[in-house]
């Protein structure tokens, strides 16, 4: 990797389960502090990218970096490598017989040997900063599910990640509590995280990304600001995509 300011960059990366090719020679330069937000239809290789930079996923060929540590699965660099990287899934992924500041101040204890009192000062400010401090000492079959996704953003913060990833965070929510997760998402943007975000919320998409990368097929089909992509796509496969959203509307 050649500039400093860059976070991660992935060099023609190729992704198949078995004979079915998910990723095909993706390449991407992501720099500190960038939001990106990457879109497109169901099965295009959305969430399989994330799960590849996060070493969820092994890949066939081509090369991933994090601030230029190359990411191999089953590498002994990995678990270093992956506490530089937070990943909020669609399904909270909560312990359900732990509080949740013990959801959230286990890995920093566990993993980084961190100190107890120190992770659970920071845990509560964490919380204290998306509205739930008063929440630290219920279980996860006691909040919503916009609260159980927020908690999932704090334990993913508490380890002081480089990169932010969310995968569909929304996805799974009622229609009234996806605002409290993307306005929690809007914050950390505009606090500097660097942020990878998968989502079918258009309008968010357009507020929060410097850009939008809009995957067809495994492939990079189109690259733009948010101005540039939904005024004037340059591409018809990413008109037609666009159109499904404006039907789905009226």
């Amino acid at each position: 990797m050649s500039s400093k300011n860059e976070i991660l960059k992935i060099e023609h990366l190729h992704k198949a389960f078995g004979d079915n090719v998910i990723l095909k020679d993706f390449d991407l330069t992501v720099k500190s502090g960038e939001v990106i937000v990457i879109i497109g239809p169901s099965g295009c290789g959305k969430s399989t990218l994330l799960r590849c930079i996060n070493g969820l996923e092994d890949i066939q060929s081509g090369n991933i970096y994090v601030d230029e540590q190359t990411v191999v699965q089953g590498s002994k660099d990995l678990s270093e490598i992956r506490q530089k990287i937070g990943m909020v899934f669609q399904s909270y992924d909560l312990f359900p017989h732990m509080t949740v500041l013990q959801n959230i101040t286990l890995a920093p204890m566990k993993v980084q040997k961190r100190k107890k009192a120190e992770v659970e000062k920071e845990a509560i400010a964490l919380l204290e900063r998306v509205g739930l401090a008063d929440k630290k000492d219920s279980f996860p079959r006691q909040l919503s599910g916009g609260q159980k996704q927020r908690v999932a953003i704090v334990r993913a913060l508490c380890m002081h990640p480089e990169i932010m990833l969310f995968d569909e965070v929304t996805a799974a929510l009622d229609p009234e509590m996806v605002h409290e997760v993307l306005q929690t998402m809007l914050e950390l943007a505009q606090s500097g995280k660097t942020m990878l975000i998968v989502t079918h919320e258009m309008s968010f998409a357009r507020a929060i990304a410097d850009r939008i990368l809009f995957l067809d097929g495994g492939e990079l089909v189109e690259e733009a600001s948010p101005e540039e992509f939904f005024t004037a796509p340059k591409t018809e496969r990413a008109r037609k995509f666009l159109q499904t959203f404006e039907y789905s509307k009226k």
